[in-house]
């Protein structure tokens, strides 16, 4: 586990303590910015045999990278409209504190979480809060028909043991993959089918 957060160049792992149990990591200490602590926890879940990770890692900006919150705002917006293509009637742009609060509508559920991920990789962000609600068309037919049809085409991904349901345009993913990658593609291919608001994912790691 130790060794993977070390090959990591974009990890510090000197400062991360890991603790596993039962195949569950915990990863507890501090970073200097909140895409290191995702990058964090995608190391960990590269590791093969690992059930679950529970992050306890703090943020805390070195003085080189502290922004004011005009400044972190500012930046945000950029980002948006220049990486995600969304303007400010779209998505509106919160910041207090280095947090970033992301609201307001898009057609997409990947818009959603292509906004997120850009703005998680910023320097001088501490967290991101995603409040973007996704429009949608709630009396679409057949999502869960397509999101299966995707994840049979993924050769990586054990579909027959994934079961897809949805409601309201909110697809849940129940059942059993055997990997945290395999279990990443899954919810990839649940958030860019059309017409899908949100994504549950309830699958477990395992054999």
């Amino acid at each position: 586990m130790e060794r993977e957060l070390e090959w990591d160049p974009s990890i510090n792992a000197a400062g991360i303590g890991v603790e596993v149990r039962d195949r569950i990591v915990t990863l507890a200490g501090h970073l200097g910015s909140f895409a290191e602590k995702l990058a964090a926890r995608r190391a960990v879940q590269r590791v093969e045999g690992v059930n679950g990770v529970v992050v306890e890692l703090d943020v805390r900006l070195p003085g080189h990278d502290r922004r004011s919150d005009e400044e972190i705002a500012a930046v945000v917006r950029s980002v948006l409209e220049w990486t995600a293509g969304l303007s400010e009637k779209s998505v509106k742009v919160t910041v207090e504190r280095d947090v970033v609060t992301l609201s307001g509508e898009v057609d997409w559920g990947y818009q959603s979480k292509v906004a997120e991920d850009a703005v998680s990789r910023l320097r001088g962000v501490v967290t991101v809060v995603n409040q973007i609600d996704v429009r949608g068309n709630a009396g679409a037919v057949d999502i869960a028909g397509k999101i299966s049809a995707a994840l049979t085409r993924h050769a990586q991904v054990e579909s027959r043991h994934i079961d897809v349901s949805v409601s309201d345009g909110t697809v849940t993913l129940r059942g059993k993959v055997g990997s945290f990658p395999e279990r990443s593609i899954a919810c990839h291919a649940a958030w860019s089918a059309p017409d899908v608001r949100n994504v549950v994912d309830q699958l477990s790691i395992g054999a």
